[in-house]
C-alpha cells in the first residue's frame, strides 16, 4: 500500500498547525497593546490556554534544574525530562507571532484604537461576552451554588480592579519598571486582565509603549527581566491550579472575564481620567453592530474548530487500526488537539467539579 498520500497530508496539516501558532501569537501580541484585552482571552478562545501554561510550567522547571544541578554536578537529566514536556512547535509558534506583532501593533494598532475607542472597545466586548463560554463550558463537571458564587466574586473583584483610573510615570525607576513588567506579565496570563491595562493603571503603558517604538534596549531588558521573573513565580502555581484543581480555576477565569467587561464597555469617557460607565447615547447603531460582529467572530472560530477537530477523528481510528487495537491512539502532546487540552490529560478526575 502506498503511503505518499498520508505523508504529504501529515506534511499539510504540519504546515497548517505552525501557520495556525504563529497566528494565534499574532493576536495574542495584537491585544496585549490593547488595554483592557488579554492575551489569555485569546488562549482561551483558541483552545491553547492549557498547553501553553503546562509548556510554561515546564520551562520555568527546566531553567531552575540547569541553575541549581549543573553548578553541583548533577547533570542536566531533570532538565531534560523537563523539556520533553515543552510543546515546543506550539511555544515557537506563539512567541514568533507575538513578538512580530506586539512590534506592529504598538505603532498601528495601538493608536488606532486610541483615535476611535468607543468603535474599537465595541469589538472587544463583543469578542469577551462570546468567550465567556469557553472557560463555563471546559470546565468539566456540573455548576453548583458555591461555584457561582465564587464566580461572582471573582467578577466583582476584576470589575473594581479594571475600574482603577489611570495614571502616567513619566521617569520611572529601574526597580519599579521590573515590578510593573512583574505585574503585567501576570496579568497577561490570566484570562479577563489585561497586561496593557494593569500597565495603563501603573502609569506606566505610555512610557512602555514609546520604549518599544523608540527602541530603548535598556528599557526593554529591564522590563524583559521583570517579565520573565513575574512569570516564572506565578506560571508554576497557575500550572498546579490547573492539574489540580480544574474546575474551580476554570469557574474563576469565568468570573474574571465577565468582571473584565467593564473595562470594555464602550460608552465611558474615554477622554478623561474617569471610568464612569455611561447608558447607550452616540453611535449606538454601529457600536452595537460591532458588539454582534465580536461575538460572531468567536462563535465561527469556535464552530470552525470543532469541526476541524472532528475531521480529525477518522484519522485517529485508522491510525488505531494500523496498531491493531480496538481503541483510537492517543495523541502526542504536539499533536494534542486544540479542545483536549493538557490540563484535562494530567487530571481527568478532577473534572467532576468535586474539590473540597
Amino acid at each position: 500500500m502506498s503511503t505518499s498520500a498520508p505523508a504529504e497530508q501529515s506534511t499539510r496539516t504540519g504546515v497548517g498547525a505552525h501557520s495556525a501558532n504563529i497566528a494565534r501569537g499574532g493576536l495574542m501580541g495584537v491585544v496585549e497593546t490593547i488595554p483592557g484585552v488579554s492575551a489569555g482571552t485569546v488562549a482561551l478562545i483558541t483552545n491553547i490556554y492549557d498547553r501553553l501554561i503546562l509548556s510554561a510550567g515546564h520551562a520555568v522547571s527546566g531553567i531552575r534544574a540547569v541553575v541549581t544541578d549543573v553548578p553541583r554536578g548533577a547533570g542536566t537529566q531533570r532538565a531534560r525530562e523537563q523539556a520533553r514536556g515543552i510543546d515546543w512547535p506550539l511555544v515557537a509558534g506563539v512567541l514568533a507571532g507575538m513578538a512580530v506583532m506586539v512590534v506592529i501593533s504598538a505603532a498601528i494598532v495601538a493608536p488606532l484604537v486610541e483615535a476611535h475607542p468607543q468603535r474599537s472597545y465595541a469589538l472587544f466586548f463583543g469578542l469577551v461576552l462570546a468567550s465567556l463560554w469557553v472557560p463555563f463550558s471546559t470546565s468539566g463537571g456540573t455548576w453548583r451554588p458555591r461555584d457561582v458564587a465564587l464566580a461572582l466574586a471573582a467578577a466583582a473583584a476584576a470589575f473594581m480592579l479594571t475600574g482603577l483610573p489611570p495614571s502616567d510615570v513619566s521617569d520611572p525607576a529601574p526597580l519599579f519598571v521590573v515590578g510593573s513588567a512583574m505585574i503585567a506579565i501576570c496579568a497577561l496570563v490570566i484570562p479577563g486582565l489585561s497586561g496593557a491595562f494593569m500597565l495603563l493603571a501603573l502609569g506606566m503603558y505610555t512610557t512602555t509603549m514609546d520604549a518599544l517604538n523608540n527602541r530603548e534596549i535598556g528599557y526593554i531588558l529591564l522590563f524583559a527581566t521583570g517579565a520573565f521573573l513575574g512569570l516564572s513565580m506565578f506560571v508554576k502555581v497557575l500550572q498546579k491550579l490547573l492539574e489540580e484543581h480544574r474546575h474551580i480555576t476554570l469557574v474563576v477565569m469565568t468570573g474574571l472575564l465577565a468582571g473584565s467587561l467593564r473595562a470594555l464597555w464602550p460608552w465611558q469617557p474615554w477622554d478623561g481620567e474617569s471610568r464612569d460607565l455611561l447608558a447607550p447615547s452616540t453611535d449606538v447603531a454601529m457600536t452595537v453592530g460591532l458588539m454582534a460582529a465580536g461575538v460572531a467572530i468567536v462563535v465561527t472560530a469556535l464552530v470552525v474548530s470543532a469541526r476541524i477537530e472532528s475531521a480529525r477523528a477518522p484519522q485517529l481510528q485508522v491510525a488505531a487500526a494500523g496498531t491493531g487495537t480496538d481503541e483510537p491512539v492517543a495523541p502526542t502532546a504536539q499533536e494534542t488537539p486544540d479542545t483536549t487540552t493538557a490540563g484535562t490529560r494530567a487530571a481527568p478526575s478532577r473534572n467532576d467539579g468535586t474539590e473540597d
